[in-house]
């Protein structure tokens, strides 16, 4: 019996274990697609866009991973890393369903595979002092030998990641680009002066241009064109100032010939103000309009006037006099949530639109034309002339004086439309000794169809500062964004040009996440601090100076005495006692200070130590009270039981 008994478990036992293999080869057959992705963010699922790209390839694409398995043993963040995207680069093989291949190597010292990752433009890192070359980075080929890579992944860029590998994959499957004309007087491509300036990093071009360039032809355009060329199909007008009339006709017809044109303009262009001018100093005049262009079309854009916006204020450096190290600057702000269209296929995505010294847009009245909000200021904003923030602007004395007005002002807009031509009387004769080229088009009074425009009023978000860090790795310059600009700029671009496939991966994880209730309650209570501080301020600035006068005898009683003797340095009674109560009044007005230095941050601090309370506390109160209700329902059920 105990016989037959062991052999019954001997075999159950080696039929479980058959039956386990047997499951797991066939899930691995028929479920290797399957996946389910647990982790916060879903960084394992890919985007609509990436699918979107990967389904629709017509010809094979090559891909291949180059990964020194030294680099993990040396550097274990960068081998959780590379699985990561090992992981990653098979669900794109999974999704391709066929039209995408992986080939995976390790670049041995003095190899053929490495000889190879260096003539495919892999970047190799030193690994130690004895100058071993390790490689982490990919490179993909399509049937025509173009090539996309990848030098090296940076795990500061893995929230990046889909979005770098999927436009690798789309540049390879798409070799022609759409054709971008590019009109600004802004250094965009890096500015020529920066040697003569010696300031070298000022001669890179803005990292918006590298990523314009990587899904556009860009055609750089002067602003002596009198005809946009017929196969730029978009055209980026970036801060116009003094655009020739000539040159104002062409983008007119432009328009009317049913070309897409993306306008950014500005009442005051920090980009511009922050480089020396011809003089060496300075411009004077900062802003950029075109008001007879606008304004035919329906649209309003003040150039005297500047958007503040508490919501999403900078933090800046105080001046060195001033009490408090950082302040509020918010003619600086950051535009999220409900600032941001969700509807609008370009600006969906976006978490987060960085703004400086911007103006607004309005559509005029009866103006006939589709007026679609891409950017928004809060209702915590106001307007303000702009010459408070071009000539010596003073954060603290802006943020004491700003009262917020409870409107929302339009910062970026779409508009749509049949538009009139800014030119009915015909084009503008050429200037003097000027010819017009021989196949100069015919004038169209009126656009051929609904034309499609893009407003900005910001230049700023073009400038590196305002949206991403540049740092330097092994000599190749790393851009890591902190909010989405570059991202709104490109998908605009794409949109007008008419692909979104990249528009749901430039937006992911692109912006700083802050806690928007702690970070409310400080701005108010900062702005309510500097309104107060500029009144006693002023109040112990005159009640100092007064007690100057006192004691120079030219104040107070006796005062004219003293003031008809200069030499005179007996101080009467009444003038004593005048000082003593100015001292009093001057010692009143610090503590007044101190008081609201401290009120500052009372708030503020409450509620962190609320919140600390409640994550540290909340879960295991829930847990126990979770347990207990558990414990008494088992009771009870144990007690019907028995009953």
């Amino acid at each position: 019996m105990r016989n037959s008994r062991l052999l019954y478990s001997s075999l159950g036992i080696l039929a479980a274990l058959a039956l386990a293999v047997g499951v797991n080869m066939l899930a691995d057959r028929l479920l290797a697609s399957a996946r389910v992705d647990l982790t916060e963010n879903r960084i394992y699922t890919l985007s609509p866009g990436t699918r979107q790209v990967l389904e629709g390839l017509q010809d094979p694409i090559t891909l291949r991973f180059f990964y020194s398995r030294k680099l993990g043993a040396e550097a274990p963040q960068f081998g959780a890393y590379a699985e990561r995207v090992r992981e990653m680069l098979r669900e794109y093989v999974v999704a391709a369903r066929g039209k995408l291949r992986l080939e995976i190597f390790d670049p041995e010292p003095f190899s053929e595979v490495e000889d190879r990752a260096v003539s495919l433009g892999m970047q190799g890192v030193p690994l130690d002092q004895a100058g071993e070359q390790v490689y982490f980075g990919l490179s993909g080929s399509n049937q025509v030998d173009d090539e996309r890579n990848i030098p090296f992944f940076q795990p500061e860029r893995e929230r990046f990641l889909e979005a770098d590998l999927t436009r690798l994959i789309f540049e390879l499957s798409n070799p022609t680009k759409p054709v971008l004309g590019v009109m600004s007087p802004l250094p965009l491509n890096g500015d020529p002066r920066a040697m003569m300036m010696r300031q070298p990093a000022l001669a890179q071009p803005q990292v918006v241009m590298r990523q314009l360039r990587e899904g556009f032809t860009v055609r750089d355009l002067g602003f002596d064109v009198q005809v946009i060329p017929a196969d730029v199909q978009i055209l980026l007008l970036a801060h116009p100032q003094d655009l020739p009339e000539a040159a104002q006709y062409a983008v007119d017809q432009f328009v009317m010939r049913g070309g897409r044109l993306f306008l950014m303009i500005d009442p005051h262009s920090e980009f511009q103000a922050s480089r020396p001018g011809p003089g060496g100093r300075p411009p004077a005049n900062t802003a950029s309009v075109l008001p007879r262009l606008l304004e035919a079309w329906g649209v309003e854009a003040p150039a005297d006037q500047v958007v503040l916006d508490l919501r999403g204020a900078w933090r800046v450096r105080a001046a060195p006099n001033e009490r408090v190290q950082a302040v509020d600057y918010i003619a600086w702000f950051n535009l999220q949530g409900d600032s941001i269209n969700r509807q609008e296929v370009a600006t969906a995505l976006l978490e987060q639109v960085t703004v400086a010294s911007s103006g607004y847009l309005a559509p005029r009245p009866n103006a006939g034309i589709e007026f679609i909000p891409l950017l928004t200021s809060s209702s915590q904003s106001m307007l303000v002339d702009a010459a408070r923030v071009r000539t010596d602007p003073s954060p603290t004395r802006i943020l004491a004086e700003f009262r917020a007005d409870g409107q929302r002002r339009v910062i970026a807009a779409r508009i749509r439309g049949n538009l009139r031509s800014a030119f009915q009387e015909g084009a503008p004769a050429p200037a003097e000794g000027v010819e017009r080229p021989a196949d100069f088009p015919a004038h169209l009074p009126r656009s051929t169809g609904p034309a499609n425009v893009v407003v900005v009023h910001d230049t700023d978000i073009l400038e590196d500062r305002f949206w991403v860090r540049v740092q330097e790795f092994f000599g190749q310059p790393v851009a890591n964004p902190f909010s989405g600009n570059g991202s709104f700029v490109v998908n605009i671009a794409d949109t007008l040009a008419g692909s979104d496939a990249m528009i749901s991966l430039r937006s992911r994880g692109e912006s700083q996440r802050p806690f928007e209730l702690v970070e409310d309650i400080r701005r108010q209570a900062d702005a309510q601090f500097r309104q107060s501080e500029q009144q006693l301020t002023e109040r112990l600035q005159a009640t100092e100076r007064r007690l100057r006068e006192l004691r120079q005898g030219t104040g107070g009683p006796g005062g004219e005495a003293g003031a008809r003797n200069t030499n005179q340095t007996v101080i009467t009674p009444e003038q004593r006692a005048e000082i003593d109560r100015a001292r009093e009044e001057i010692a009143a007005t610090r503590r007044q200070l101190r008081a609201v230095q401290l009120e500052l941050r009372r708030d503020i601090e409450a509620l962190e130590t609320w919140l600390r309370i409640f994550n540290i506390a909340f879960v295991p109160v829930l847990l126990t009270i979770l347990a207990i209700v558990i414990g008494v329902l088992r009771a009870r059920r144990r007690a019907k039981a028995r009953a």
